[in-house]
């Protein structure tokens, strides 16, 4: 009898100690096992935000430099990019701001700007169907301090621009196609866009094609914008804007032209070397003579090349 006992005793200990084993490693890979997400509880990201801020610094002294040159020289340039894109459904917002802002200073020619922009741009499609949206676009451009053309025979600079002189608002119902995040092209036949000049002294003058003594100018016309950006590798981006405006009221044939183009180079962490190429025409914004009279309108040009810190945001 006691030795049926302990028969059973043996059997039901061994069972008991499989079943712990089995139950322990039975917990041990559920410990280890990746946890898996719902996908019904997943959220569409609808907003995408981002932005780059980036500040280049020169400076340069010298004495008894045979080759000659300014004693000493600073220059700073900033620039701020922003967005927030929104996407839900057949709805699209796209949302931009780009602030620039330099100068140079040297001691020979003291200080003068380099670079002046505020441009924010707002866009609103609905899709149709084949890349193509039913849009509303909105843009205002000015730029933050005066603006001085330097004559080359001598003489006091002369103001050219100022603060909301001049100023352009730019209201266009139209159509845009997006093929991707890269592309974009915007076009509308109806288009009315504000000149904004307030600056008594540039008013006076009537600069930037506002009448003479009048602080505010408004055309009907045809406007386009297209927009390009480009990751050519890993380390180099380009960004690029085209934007045409023609005024159905006055020369038509004269379209206004600004474009834009910036190539990004990352060296190394956070160093990056920038290559800025711009363009305007405008044939109402007239040029400064050598002798500091004014001149006809004339296509404007600018390039900035620089080495800096850019963070992205």
């Amino acid at each position: 009898m006691k030795k049926t006992a302990l028969i059973i005793l043996s059997i039901l200990s061994i069972y008991v100690s499989s079943a712990q084993d089995k139950s322990v490693q039975e917990m041990r890979d559920e410990a280890s096992r990746a946890i898996k997400k719902d996908p019904n509880d997943t959220i569409p990201k609808i907003w995408k935000l981002g932005g780059v801020l980036r500040f280049t610094l020169t400076q340069g002294a010298q004495d008894n430099w045979s080759a000659g040159g300014d004693k000493n020289s600073l220059g700073l340039s900033s620039f701020f990019s922003a967005y927030a894109f929104y996407k839900k459904g057949k709805n699209a917002w796209d949302n931009t701001i780009d602030l620039a802002y330099g100068f140079l200073n040297t001691t020979s020619l003291g200080s003068r700007k380099s670079d002046d922009k505020i441009d924010v741009l707002s866009k609103y499609g609905y899709d149709i169907g084949k890349n193509w949206y039913i849009s509303g676009l909105v843009n205002f451009r000015t730029q933050f301090a005066p603006g001085y053309a330097y004559p080359s025979q001598g003489g006091p600079p002369v103001l050219t621009s100022d603060f909301m002189a001049p100023a352009y608002l730019i209201v266009a119902p139209g159509m845009n196609y997006k093929p991707n995040d890269e592309f974009s092209f915007f076009i509308s036949p109806a288009t009315l866009r504000w000149t904004f000049v307030k600056n008594d002294s540039l008013s006076a003058r009537g600069a930037f094609g506002v009448d003479t003594g009048k602080t505010v100018k408004l055309e009907f016309g045809a406007y386009s914008t297209i927009s390009y950006t480009h990751k050519i590798n890993a380390n180099v981006i380009y960004t690029g804007r085209l934007d045409l405006f023609s005024n159905y009221q006055h020369d038509p044939q004269d379209v206004d032209v600004n474009w834009t183009n910036l190539l990004a180079v990352k060296v190394s962490g956070i160093i990056t070397m920038t290559v800025a190429f711009n363009l305007i025409y405008d044939n109402d914004v007239k040029t400064v003579k050598a002798d500091g009279s004014s001149g006809g309108a004339a296509a404007q040009l600018q390039e900035l090349l620089g080495i800096g810190v850019m963070l992205k945001l």
